[in-house]
């Protein structure tokens, strides 16, 4: 199977909208949508709330410039910062993008398992679902740098979308959320 930029694109297509329903089908379900905010007091939620907006801001520019902006050729060519560039850009992306947004679709069934049942294991569920959509988030900014270092046109829009798009999800989700949720 050859993973290029047009595969990315639709695993995106299929995925991302995929996260959204999970959301929409859990948040259905559950009696008190505000317990998903756990211990997070009341006066941070308008704090966070514009985070998310920036977030999905964030994801679309990167999306944007990383799959419809920039050549396939370029694409091929993302390297690590760290890493000369070997022609496995896309298959770099394509993790990037599945340790994203697979956990994504997970998050808030597992958040709603552990209310709803509070087993010991349930907390490290959720948390280890946070911790691999972070790594995906951190695998996107280190996609950005690299390009940046490359003086990849648009890499920079893809470098401020990847950071809004940590500012919620490793910030405010797997570090603020994690630490206030009465496990």
């Amino acid at each position: 199977m050859e993973f290029n930029r047009g595969f990315i694109r639709t695993f995106t297509f299929i995925a991302g909208p995929l996260v959204l329903f999970s959301y929409g089908f859990a948040l259905s379900r559950i009696d008190d949508g505000t317990a998903l905010w756990g211990g997070i007091p009341d006066s941070w939620i308008t704090y966070i709330v514009p985070f998310m907006l920036l977030a999905a801001v964030g994801f679309l520019i990167y999306w944007w410039v990383a799959l419809f902006q920039i050549d396939a050729k370029v694409v091929d060519s993302f390297r690590w910062p760290w890493g000369e560039s070997d022609g496995n850009g896309a298959k770099r992306l394509l993790l990037a993008y599945a340790l994203f947004l697979i956990p994504s679709m997970f998050w808030i069934d597992s958040t709603i398992f552990h209310m709803n049942n509070s087993y010991s294991w349930t907390p490290f569920l959720v948390v280890a679902i946070l911790a691999l959509a972070s790594v995906g988030n951190i695998l996107f900014m280190m996609i950005a740098y690299g390009a940046w270092q490359d003086g990849v046109d648009g890499s920079g829009l893809m470098l401020i979308g990847s950071i809004f798009l940590g500012i919620q999800v490793i910030i405010n989700d797997l570090i603020v959320w994690s630490a206030k949720f009465p496990w």
